[in-house]
């Protein structure tokens, strides 16, 4: 679920929102055989039909979703209905309130925390048979208590995407992609003139965060049991983006009348803007003439930084067929199966036995991919992301707010999460 405006699962969808060994997948269509001696024997096993429920992007994701669990569903013997959620939190939120819920669904890391304490989870990862295939960066994000929760279903980061035409008007080729934070700031104002702005994003931390993450912060430490966000990493980060947009080569995409800096760019109001790979199908979809160039975000003081988004594919406690979910998942998260979904809805694949495929699927896109290695998620605290939507408010007022200020009252609101 893609994440455009928001957080992941980028969106995959989110995240996404939303997560390839070509070697040793056969048909995809996995027994479980390969998961941990004696862990699968604990699971319910019944001739119930499975319900998955997922929060699509849109049309390209729900029918890859449902094409995908047809087949497998063929192949096992196993009936499966796929269902795309109008609100998957509060569809997720009643399922298990009701005590019947979806029995495998997408879930976002902001949900992770609240719905593992309750005990709503299938605590499945160590059963997984390609649980090391799996980036680092997604497997922490969908850690409990020291567990693997579920598997990370696909994600996405965010990296710099360049206006070609634009970026040639101003006289620049392609030695002038920024490398530092300095480079960013000095081509932005030789792009800026007239209707046209250097830089464009969104006003929230999930653009913003990236460059946290490169000046050595984020708002929480790796496991989202400290809160850091009034470092003075954090602080630096946000001087900087603050003294872009006061020099005016920096414009939040709202203030340009977009709903995104994939817009803005696409539209021609920017020549640059900070965005994930989802911003791949809205140029393609909306501004087809636009051609485009992707780079890694420049880096900071602290070297290269991104954030990621991503959903794993959760398994309801309360399942009746707990042994088939686990099969399902197991498929999905096939580099076969994760390939296709790629080429089906523009998601990363979340298996690291993927990546030299995809690049050489998707060699304009590489950048996205290779930030996996650097990216740093998202806080996954329960309550944590009421908390990022009211640093979002603050952040869209950057230009004129003091970011040690912004930062100390997210601060006060994660620290009070985790005591």
């Amino acid at each position: 679920m893609h994440r455009r405006t928001a957080r992941m699962a980028v969106v995959a969808a989110v995240a996404a929102a939303t997560a390839l060994a070509l070697t040793g997948c056969g048909s995809g269509f996995s027994s479980g055989s390969g998961s941990t001696p004696g862990a699968t024997s604990k699971l319910t096993s019944s001739s119930s039909p499975l319900t998955i429920t997922i929060g699509s992007s849109g049309p390209a994701e729900t029918t890859a979703v449902t094409q995908a669990v047809a087949a497998w569903s063929k192949t096992t013997g196993t009936k499966a209905t796929v269902i795309a959620a109008n609100n998957l939190d509060q569809q997720l939120a009643q399922g298990f309130a009701s005590g019947k819920p979806a029995d495998v669904f997408y879930l976002s890391t902001s949900s992770l925390a609240g719905y593992a304490s309750a005990g709503d989870l299938l605590d499945y990862g160590s059963m997984l048979p390609n649980k090391s295939d799996f980036y680092p960066s997604l497997v922490k994000s969908f850690t409990y208590n020291g567990d693997l929760q579920c598997a990370p279903k696909d994600f996405s980061t965010l990296q710099l995407v360049i206006n070609n035409k634009l970026w040639s008007a101003a006289g620049l080729t392609a030695s002038d992609y920024p490398t530092t934070w300095a480079q960013l700031q000095s081509v932005a104002q030789k792009l800026t003139k007239g209707n046209v702005v250097g830089l464009s994003m969104n006003g929230q931390y999930e653009r913003m965060g990236a460059f946290m993450v490169q000046a050595g912060g984020n708002l929480m430490n790796a496991t989202s049991t400290k809160a850091t966000a009034d470092s003075a990493a954090n602080v630096q980060a946000l001087t900087f983006v603050q003294g872009m947009l006061k020099n005016g080569s920096l414009k939040f995409a709202a203030d340009l009348g977009e709903g995104d800096g994939g817009q803005a760019l696409g539209s021609g109001k920017a020549a640059m803007t900070v965005e994930g790979n989802w911003v791949t199908g809205e140029l393609k979809n909306d501004f087809p003439s636009t051609q485009y160039t992707v780079v890694p975000l420049p880096a900071g003081p602290k070297g290269k930084g991104t954030l990621q988004f991503t959903n794993c594919w959760g398994i309801a406690a309360k399942s009746p067929n707990q042994a088939a979910a686990l099969k399902l998942v197991e498929y999905l998260t096939t580099a076969k199966q994760q390939l296709a979904f790629s080429k089906a809805f523009g998601v990363l694949p979340s298996v690291q036995s993927a990546a030299s495929d995809w690049k050489q699927q998707n060699p304009a896109l590489v950048p996205f991919l290779d930030g996996a290695t650097y990216a740093q998620g998202v806080p996954t605290a329960k309550n944590s992301a009421q908390v990022v939507t009211n640093l979002d408010g603050q952040l869209a007022q950057l230009a004129t707010k003091d970011p040690k200020t912004i930062l100390t009252t997210a601060q006060q609101q994660l620290a009070a999460l985790t005591n």
